[in-house]
Order: C-alpha cells, then structure tokens, then sequence
C-alpha cells in the first residue's frame, strides 16, 4: 500500500491503517490490520490504567500525564518525575529503564554544558517506571524485580491490556526501557483508545485521557508529533509508538491506529493529517504545515512529505 510520497524524487512508505466508528467498527481497513503488533509506547495509557486500578493515586493530572509520557527530558518532565519519585520516598537508581540523554536539543545541549552524563532520569520512558516503582511500593510488590514479566505488576497489566482491546494472549517482547510489551492488533489499539476517550468522568480510563489531553505538552514535548496533532485538534487523544505506529481516538469514539513498515518517523504527521482530515475533524488551526512536511537539504528545502491522493480511501 503506498501511504506517503517524499522528496522530488519519489520515496514510497507503505504500511497498514485501520479507522474505526462510533460503535468500533473499522469503516477502513488497509493492510495487516487485524494482526498482532508491537505498539511500543502506544501501549503506555493502558499501562498507566493499571497503575490507577492497582491503587496509584497521582498528586494531580500533570503527574498522570507524565506517567503516560514519551518526554523529551524538558526540564518541566523531569521536575515532574523527581517530584513522583520524592513522594513515595523513591530515588532515581531505583528506576530500570536505561541511562539516556534528553531527546530534545536544547535540553540536551543543556545538561551537556554542565558536564552531566546519561541518567536514568532522562529516559523518556522515567515516568511511566518511576509511577510502577511507586505502584509497587503502594502494594507492597519487590521494587528490584519490576521488570519481569512475572512480576505482579506486569501480569496485571498484561490483564489490564487483555481487558481493555479484548486481544487474546500474544507473545511478549521486551521494549526499548526493558519493560515487557504486549502485543496488539491496530483494529483492537484503536477500540481501547476509544474506550478511553468514551469512558464515563472520573472513571479511571477518562482521567488518563483527560490527563494527556489536557497536558499533551508533558506526554511528549517541544515539536513532537503528539503535541501538535492534540493543539490542532480539539478533544484528540493520541499516542506515538517507535517504528512508526500511531493511535489516536475523538471524544465521540471515533479512532484511528496505523503503522509504516518501515518504521520511520516522517510519515506520520502527513498521514495523520490527512486521516483526520478524512474524518471530518474541526481543526483548531490550518493543518497545511501539517500535511505537508519539508524535507531539508543542504539547510533549503528540497522537498515534501505528504499523503499520496487516495491513500487513506478506499
């Protein structure tokens, strides 16, 4: 399936795309939707989800939202996860996720400038450890052995997933902060999403999508796909995944989840433009830098990423 056309000179990504109705069902189906994936970070609301249904009670939504974040090490998201880890009396070398930099630049450059080196507090993925970390101090769970997929906390999200995409067991594999990720078709990813989205207030499932959409700016940061697409699009829940997954669910139900075979990044702001788009959404900005992304060269633009015509109809 040819999703998207970049350059002058032409450069095809193809993958798979479902979108789904009001009543979760797929009004388009494109490729291998039906089939087990690997959501990577797309998975973390549900992940969150069972933190709340296990006792994890946030000190506000702001924390809620980093526990769900993909940050980019601003100093905002990490003020946010030292002040988690401090309130269950936590510290960072507790956290198992591996040692990293900021992603953003100027976080980066910044950390960088004052001799600091790779911590495990710049993680993008250290609020969702150090919100399990707390977890298991709630209930009383080994700290040391978080990650396993034996563990009480991870066969609970295990079960959390399984209750929220009615996707039967799958194989796990083990994510890029070495946490056990469960496998998920799109078709089923888009349902759960919606069932945040759709989910009675104050329930648990609607305080995370709250919680992220409220704070779209500490699920991701400065520039990233999330952040803009939540800005431009009133009431969006979204969620980026490594190699090239994306879901995202309106406030009536309806939602979307794609991944790009070969798992890069430039797609997705193109592709999700135009599925939205073809959702018929009220955008709270004009979506044209959106749609149409640049493609540098030399520091000059050499070209687009956009939608092929017709490559989200059928």
């Amino acid at each position: 399936m040819e999703v998207v056309r970049s350059g002058f000179r032409e450069c095809v990504h193809r993958g798979s795309l479902v979108v789904i109705d009001v009543d979760g069902d797929p009004e388009l189906e494109i490729g291998a939707v039906h089939t087990p994936i690997y959501p990577r970070s797309c998975n973390k609301p549900m992940q969150v989800l069972t933190l709340l249904r296990n006792g994890f009670v946030p000190a506000d939504a702001a924390e809620l939202a980093i526990a769900s974040a993909s940050h980019m090490g601003e100093r905002r998201h990490i003020e946010l996860v030292r002040r988690l880890l401090d309130r269950f009396d936590l510290v960072e070398d507790q956290l198992q996720c591996p040692p990293d930099l900021p992603a953003n630049e100027v976080a980066r450059a910044e950390v960088l400038t004052h001799g600091a080196r790779p911590r495990r507090l710049y993680m993008n993925c250290s609020g969702k450890h150090a919100a399990m970390l707390a977890t298991c101090t709630i209930n009383g769970w080994p700290l040391e052995s978080y990650l396993d997929s034996t563990h009480p906390l991870q066969e609970a999200v295990a079960a959390t997933i399984a209750d929220l995409t009615g996707e039967p067991e799958n194989e796990l594999a083990i994510d890029g902060c070495g946490l056990p990720i469960v496998p998920v078709s799109l078709v089923n990813l888009a349902r759960a999403f919606a069932r945040l989205t759709t989910a009675p207030d104050t329930t648990p499932e609607r305080l995370i999508a709250d919680a992220i959409r409220a704070h779209p700016d500490l699920v991701s940061g400065e520039g990233t796909t999330d952040l803009r697409l939540m800005t431009a699009v009133p009431g969006l829940l979204c969620k980026t995944g490594a190699d090239g997954v994306q879901v995202g669910a309106l406030a009536d139900g309806r939602a979307f989840a794609f991944k790009i075979d070969d798992g890069s990044d430039r797609p997705r702001l193109p592709l999700a433009a135009a599925i939205l788009s073809r959702m018929g959404v009220e955008w709270a900005e004009d979506p044209t830098d959106i749609a149409a992304q640049p493609v540098l060269g030399g520091g000059a633009r050499v070209g687009i990423v956009r939608a092929i015509p017709g490559a989200v109809s059928q």
